[in-house]
């Protein structure tokens, strides 16, 4: 049985879905809403929050992905296959998003306390108990050729369905994961896996960039034979918070968190812009 992190134990959880508000939703809203969550969880205005988020065909790159060689060709590339692109300020490499890919922040207070791994061993335990009915074969440890492999990527048998990322800002942290819930994750695979061959080509380059093999990646419902819907995994996220803490609540943005998040949002335009424009 799945030992259940201290981390998911609060008193309460605050629930924001924001999985269906559709293709105008942009990506750089996502990171600047963590961002002002994790200051107001940070201060104790909020309880520990769980986040939902859905973006379609955007393609979130890493820094070090903006040093491609041939980075303006492998963005027109992603263009033309109809992928808006952003690049995040933070860690991390390219991940695939669209409307069969859930995302889930999981904002916890006292980082500065707590050990940066404890926030990955909570989600990969939170991921666990989640679907502890339909598996026990969730494992964490790098798929070296997946896109965006890490140390707490998640798999079953072998072929990935999630990978994790933490942000830290002031005293508190969101912990990011990406679950392929439906479609084809191979495919997700192969689109990067042509970005960084247009991008790259034959050169040598100081940072090592994936060696992307489309068939360690698959969706949860290609690894368990499953019908899952994003809807369905929203559903089994609100039941399971409810369960850990017995109190969930839904309270809105308050007018501190709107200007904290006012203020990450164009934070996030300003460097995004200033990225691609580095790249024209």
């Amino acid at each position: 049985m799945e030992t259940i992190h201290a981390l998911l134990h609060p008193q309460a959880y605050r629930f924001i879905d924001q999985s269906s508000l559709g293709p105008d939703f942009s990506a750089l809203q996502s990171f600047a809403m963590d961002d002002a969550l994790s200051m107001s969880v940070g201060e104790g205005m909020s309880p520990t929050t769980a986040r939902l988020w859905v973006h379609h065909d955007t393609v979130v790159l890493g820094i070090p992905d903006a040093r491609l060689p041939y980075i303006s060709e492998a963005i027109d590339f992603l263009n033309s296959e109809g992928y808006e692109v952003i690049v995040r300020n933070s860690g991390g490499l390219g991940v695939v998003l669209d409307d069969g890919v859930l995302n889930l922040s999981l904002i916890f207070p006292d980082s500065k306390e707590v050990n940066i791994h404890e926030g990955y061993e909570a989600m990969v335990s939170f991921v666990r108990l989640l679907f502890s009915d339909l598996t026990d074969e969730i494992e964490a440890y790098e798929i070296t050729r997946s896109y965006c492999p890490g140390t707490y990527d998640l798999s079953i048998r072998g072929q990935k369905f999630a990978g994790i990322s933490q942000r830290r800002v002031k005293n508190g942290s969101a912990v990011q994961i990406y679950l392929d819930v439906s479609g084809s994750g191979a495919q997700r695979a192969y689109l990067l896996k042509r970005f960084y061959e247009i991008g790259k080509r034959n050169e040598e380059t100081r940072f090592q960039y994936p060696d992307i093999d489309p068939t360690v990646m698959a969706s949860m419902n290609e690894l368990l034979g499953t019908g899952l819907t994003v809807s369905d995994v929203r559903d089994r996220i609100l039941k399971k918070i409810y369960d850990l803490s017995g109190k969930v609540v839904t309270n809105p943005l308050e007018e501190q968190e709107i200007e904290w998040f006012n203020k990450r949002f164009e934070q996030m335009i300003q460097r995004n812009e200033k990225a691609l424009d580095r790249l024209k």
